[in-house]
């Protein structure tokens, strides 16, 4: 792994060489008047530009329906955070990658964590299946409350507004505009779930990322194929024995599993305990002609779905 980690960070330094002597083209090359502005992921990038509009010229590093705990880094990625202004994280620790290229890109550009002021929970204190494996810091999936989004949203309008005063009152607006959108999505997604009785409000995932959701909303976390925070971690046999006979005891209808992450494992566990396997968007929006195209559509798609398969 010494050597892997060793290899990654030169292999960086050299696309970053490229980029210096032009041997890369930079798709983030800066319009004049714009902030060149840098999000991780899919859902921090919608976000980045409902509040940036047009005054922004906004990159994003990984496309849409890749996972964020498998991503590898391009000379092309490279590129955009070495010529970034500001870039916008998730944080709570999603990112494992950026740290690298972050170290050899030589970037100037401020790292803003959209998650800063969000408390951190941690899946365990949620779960009725027994913990899961230690995870500092608690369960960077922030984005499953809208209420956390809301946040993400000031976060990312202080520091453009901090960055680029002239358009301050711009950012702001966005900002609020956008912060009601997500108030009457929580009124609609409380009043979708009301469908469902208290019993049956039981969620079992490929992997933790449900734990913002669950809280927020009232559910209750009977664990995940995965006990952790990221979807290429590995379980035990007695990981999912223990999760299969918790499925059985409490009458579990579904197994989540996110579009990103590969199914292998939960179809096991459905096949084994008679539940269906169902598919939500988790760390990714989907391509712009699909169902959950921005935050907004993403979360209306999950509750429909999550709704269908309790009742």
């Amino acid at each position: 792994m010494r050597k892997l980690h060793l290899l990654s960070i030169c292999l960086l330094a050299l696309l970053l060489a490229l980029v210096a002597c032009g041997n890369v083209q930079n798709p983030a090359s800066s319009q004049p008047g714009k902030l060149n502005v840098v999000a991780t992921t899919t859902i921090v990038g919608d976000v980045v530009r409902n509040i940036g509009g047009d005054n922004i010229q906004l990159s994003v590093l990984l496309p849409a329906g890749v996972d964020v705990h498998s991503f590898q880094p391009t000379p092309q990625d490279v590129a955009k955070i070495a010529n970034a202004d500001v870039i916008f994280a998730n944080g709570a620790g999603l990112e494992t990658f950026l740290q690298p290229m972050l170290q050899n890109a030589g970037s100037k550009a401020n790292i803003v964590s959209v998650s800063d002021g969000v408390k951190l929970l941690s899946a365990p204190d949620l779960q009725a299946s027994g913990p899961a494996e230690n995870n500092s810091g608690g369960d960077p999936h922030t984005w499953f409350n809208p209420n956390n989004v809301a946040l993400w949203s000031q976060n990312i309008a202080d520091e453009l507004s901090k960055l680029d005063p002239a358009h301050a009152q711009s950012y702001t607006a966005n900002a609020q505009k956008y912060q009601a959108q997500l108030k009457d999505l929580d009124a609609w997604i409380r009043d979708q779930l009301s469908q469902l009785p208290e019993a049956g409000r039981q969620l079992v995932t490929d992997h933790d990322s449900f734990t913002y959701f669950a809280d927020h909303y009232g559910f209750k976390l009977v664990g995940a194929v995965i006990p952790g925070y990221s979807s290429v971690a590995e379980p035990s046999a007695q990981d999912l024995a223990s999760l299969e006979d918790a499925i059985r005891k409490l009458g579990v209808k579904a197994v989540f599993v996110g579009q990103t992450s590969n199914p292998a494992l939960s179809e096991r566990v459905t096949q084994d305990t008679g539940t269906q396997l169902v598919t939500l968007y988790g760390e990714s929006l989907s391509k712009p002609d699909g169902p959950a195209a921005t935050y907004l559509d993403f979360m209306r798609y999950n509750v429909t779905a999550i709704v269908k398969a309790l009742k």
